[in-house]
């Protein structure tokens, strides 16, 4: 009688080169993971970042609209309450997504080009991003749950 082996978890990872998703086993995280369509190396230390990554003008396309993971954009601003007691969600949504979603955190004052290149007029605001192209624009205040349910249909 054959034993059965335990189902392991999968990080779904989208390749820089090709756009192809491919499943990465959690045991083959930190390996040299090949795209299953073109073959090109997947750089899986992506899927662990269990902290938002800073964001700004110089980084943008490259962490942002090259990520191989979906990303949520938080844009804030240091003299705004609302997004001064939004970002303990922000910052938990970042580690309970790890290895899903690339959360990413632009103050606007910092780096004015990205905010008015998408029209964000006000703050918060938050962007989605799959496959480097703008998918959502949520202005205003959420709650984790309801960050969790938006990003849901990416994963």
């Amino acid at each position: 009688m054959k034993q059965k082996m335990a189902p392991s978890s999968f990080y779904k990872m989208r390749c820089t080169a090709c756009g192809t998703k491919n499943r990465i086993p959690s045991d083959k995280v930190g390996t040299n993971a090949r795209c299953g369509k073109c073959k090109s190396i997947l750089k899986t230390e992506a899927l662990f970042l269990p902290q938002p990554v800073v964001i700004s003008d110089i980084n943008f396309d490259a962490t942002v609209l090259q990520s191989p993971l979906p990303v949520l954009l938080f844009f804030w601003a240091p003299w705004c309450p609302t997004c001064m007691s939004m970002a303990p969600a922000i910052d938990e949504f970042a580690a309970d997504s790890k290895g899903k979603v690339r959360v990413g955190k632009l103050n606007v004052d910092n780096s004015p080009q990205t905010a008015s290149k998408f029209n964000v007029l006000g703050v918060p605001n938050m962007l989605i991003f799959d496959n480097g192209r703008l998918q959502e624009n949520i202005v205003g205040s959420m709650q984790k749950h309801d960050i969790m349910m938006k990003m849901s249909r990416y994963i």
